[in-house]
């Protein structure tokens, strides 16, 4: 995953997306496609009026307005104080099972100059999808395009005939789909920093996350519930639950572990902020069912931020997931046999 280092806050969840390309030249197109980074999955049109119909079908048909997450109320009053969140599990599984995740039609790339419509006619009719655009321009086209940015129709620009223009266009589709998560899920995460998340907008946990999903070549995370964490795949689909912590955490896992008569080492290590534990047969927290608990507890990494965080990272039980997970290895190794089948459509 690539991030755009000005962006201080996570999403709820980031897994990779399909790249759209439109231009009416086939040849400038599939030289395009070629070129890219063989872990984007690449679909291209040359027809923009065919381009926009599969679009906007696959948010309509295939990915309909979805986040892991639903709000509740306490109350038929419907008091934001009374409001409660909570993630479900299952959705989030449903997730990572599912190879759909990937085809999400989020970045689109489309030339200015085509003959049925321009390029910011094309963008203006994607305006109420989420999907991120970019327009290729040509050098007399370069102030058309300033003007589609500044009025808000297009994302980037990026111009044809510059020496580096494949480089400089997987860079903006990178920073483009980390936006493409953030728009998706900013309201929802302003909402859950209120509760237990509160690491999602903290500037050091972001860049801490950052800099593990780099270490360890992870591509996609998603929000975890019991306990508190980010659950990481690599693009072989190997789990690993990244366990973060606040000092009330611990101390209502001390409350837990203090409940069942657990272990003073185990208590103390949790008081002291030593430990960090991933309770699974407990649900997250300890229970009679974890009295050989230092398999399941951690040294703590600190991090220092708004608050203090400690985290730990898990290996996740494989039973936990229920069914095998989609990787992005074997999503990219389908797309390349057959994408007519995944994307419903025929290559041109």
């Amino acid at each position: 995953m690539t991030f755009n280092p000005h962006d201080r806050n996570l999403s709820v969840f980031h897994h990779p997306i399909l790249t759209v390309l439109v231009d009416d030249s086939k040849s400038f197109i599939d030289s395009l496609a070629f070129q890219m980074d063989a872990s984007r999955a690449v679909v291209t049109f040359t027809d923009p009026r065919e381009a926009l119909q599969w679009i906007r079908e696959a948010y309509a048909t295939r990915f309909p307005a979805f986040l892991p997450v639903r709000v509740t109320h306490d109350d038929l009053t419907f008091l934001t104080e009374r409001r409660t969140v909570q993630l479900d599990i299952d959705r989030i599984h449903r997730q990572i099972h599912d190879i759909n995740r990937f085809l999400q039609p989020g970045v689109i790339v489309v030339d200015y100059s085509m003959p049925q419509m321009d390029g910011l006619e094309f963008c203006q009719a994607l305006q109420d999808l989420p999907c991120k655009t970019i327009l290729l321009t040509g050098t007399a086209d370069e102030s058309i395009a300033v003007q589609g940015f500044n009025h808000g129709l297009i994302d980037r620009y990026v111009k044809k005939h510059e020496a580096n223009m494949v480089e400089r266009l997987g860079q903006e589709i990178d920073s483009l789909q980390q936006q493409y998560f953030t728009t998706l899920s900013r309201t929802l995460r302003e909402l859950l920093t209120r509760h237990s998340y509160s690491f999602l907008s903290d500037p050091a946990m972001t860049e801490r996350v950052r800099q593990i999903t780099a270490r360890y070549g992870f591509v996609e995370y998603y929000l975890y519930p019991n306990p508190v964490g980010i659950l990481m795949l690599t693009a072989q689909g190997h789990a690993t639950l990244m366990v973060i912590e606040t000092r009330a955490g611990l101390m209502s896992q001390v409350e837990s572990a203090e409940a069942y008569d657990a272990p003073a080492a185990l208590i103390e290590g949790l008081r002291e902020g030593r430990l960090v534990p991933f309770f699974w047969p407990g649900n997250g927290m300890y229970t009679p069912a974890c009295v050989d608990w230092e398999q399941y507890c951690l040294p703590a990494e600190r991090c220092e931020g708004r608050e203090e965080y400690v985290y730990a990272l898990f290996d996740l039980p494989r039973h936990l997931l229920e069914e095998p997970v989609v990787s992005q290895q074997t999503f990219l190794a389908d797309f390349a046999r057959n994408p007519e089948t995944l994307t419903g459509r025929k290559r041109p």
